[in-house]
């Protein structure tokens, strides 16, 4: 990578897409490449990703798009339109249909782009319910209404975790009022669940856990489904994946299925907790293992920094680790102004002691030189 003037990066901060989502398996990476200098049938391609995503999600069918982004404006389309094409070439002019989708404001979460300027792509109009700490039923129903094509339920550790809703009572609500659910769970290990509480339509990122090239899955109702599809005779079209990214996306879930992910899950904890236990030596450090907030079988390390110990503060630490060789980022979505998070979900026993190492070291450097701790 060199040659293209990157440097080297350690990921102790997550699957996350500024730093390339996933470190892609050569098994992935051999699928894409058998097909890029192949012709193929891509009707036939999608059709045969869509089995794959049954397989892996128990949904009725599945289609691919460019990214989990991308899902949701194609997703909330296929509400608005279903396989009308003349619909669906009129795209995003649709002021006079049904086009107004319901979202907690407390899931309007930023993750690089904002998830209402997904839906309002489509030329949705977005429609927020209650605060951003307070969400109720009776505030979901009374937003539901005739012009009301969809609501989107978003997954994620940047979403407000409480006040909220949860997915199978909004579902529930939504359907008696005959609406169909989208949930967004782009960086969610769990591929059944979601559909199991009620989603009509469930999007993942094909590049984050799954580990596969860019792309999006949607899983879900069959003619919801074959709507969304639709959609690439529409605005779809700049949306769409090319083949490598679908033959990779099959590869993923089919390796996903095979994998031991409590074995997985189990060897993170313990990198995790073998981090913790090294860096609680340092005193200016308070150290805690925290679990992942929706549910993925992820234990994260929290450093409290203590400013009593050290003139080095968080957002000194973490630009210090960025600007070193290799760059090291550490999480940033769940830290507050005295701590920090590491994520071991990308990261091999050596590179976890690696970042211990240059923890204690920029720590240890700033306390015995301590105009080095706010440099940049």
């Amino acid at each position: 990578m060199a040659e293209l003037g990157l440097r080297p990066v350690i990921n102790a901060a997550g699957t996350m897409t500024v730093l390339g989502a996933s470190a892609v398996p050569d098994e992935i990476i051999a699928a894409a490449a058998a097909v890029l200098p192949k012709f193929v049938e891509m009707d036939a391609l999608l059709d045969a990703a869509s089995r794959t995503i049954v397989e892996a999600t128990g949904a009725d069918a599945g289609h691919m798009t460019a990214c989990a982004a991308a899902a949701i404006t194609v997703a909330t389309a296929a509400t608005i339109t279903g396989t009308d094409l003349a619909k669906v070439e009129r795209l995003p002019d649709c002021a006079d249909l049904p086009n107004e989708v319901v979202l907690l404001k407390g899931h309007n979460c930023h993750f690089s782009g904002e998830i209402g300027q997904m839906v309002r792509l489509s030329g949705a109009r977005l429609v927020e319910v209650g605060t951003i700490n307070r969400a109720t039923a009776e505030l979901l129903r009374g937003a539901l209404g005739p012009r009301t094509t969809a609501a989107l339920y978003v997954v994620s550790h940047q979403t407000a975790q409480t006040g909220m809703i949860d997915l199978p009572s909004f579902c529930k609500i939504c359907h008696d009022a005959d609406v169909p659910v989208i949930v967004d769970a782009a960086a969610e290990h769990d591929l059944r669940g979601f559909l199991t509480a009620g989603a009509d339509l469930v999007l993942h990122s094909a590049h984050k856990f799954l580990g596969g090239l860019t792309g999006g899955i949607i899983a879900g109702r069959a003619d919801l489904v074959a709507a969304c599809r639709m959609q690439d005779q529409g605005i779809g079209r700049t949306m769409k994946i090319g083949k490598e990214g679908i033959a990779g996306a099959i590869a993923a879930l089919e390796r996903w299925q095979r994998l031991d992910n409590g074995a997985i899950g189990k060897a993170q904890k313990s990198r995790a907790k073998s981090a913790a236990h090294r860096l609680t030596a340092v005193a200016a450090l308070t150290v805690t293992l925290e679990a992942d907030p929706t549910g993925n079988p992820i234990t994260r390390v929290r450093l409290r920094v203590d400013p009593n110990r050290t003139e080095l503060t968080p957002a000194d630490l973490r630009t210090q680790l960025i600007a070193g060789t290799p760059a090291i980022y550490v999480r940033e979505h769940d830290s507050d102004p005295i701590s920090l998070l590491l994520d071991p979900c990308n990261l091999t026993d050596a590179e976890m002691s690696l970042v211990c190492e240059r923890i204690e070291q920029l720590i240890d450097r700033a306390d015995t030189c301590p105009t080095l701790a706010v440099a940049r």
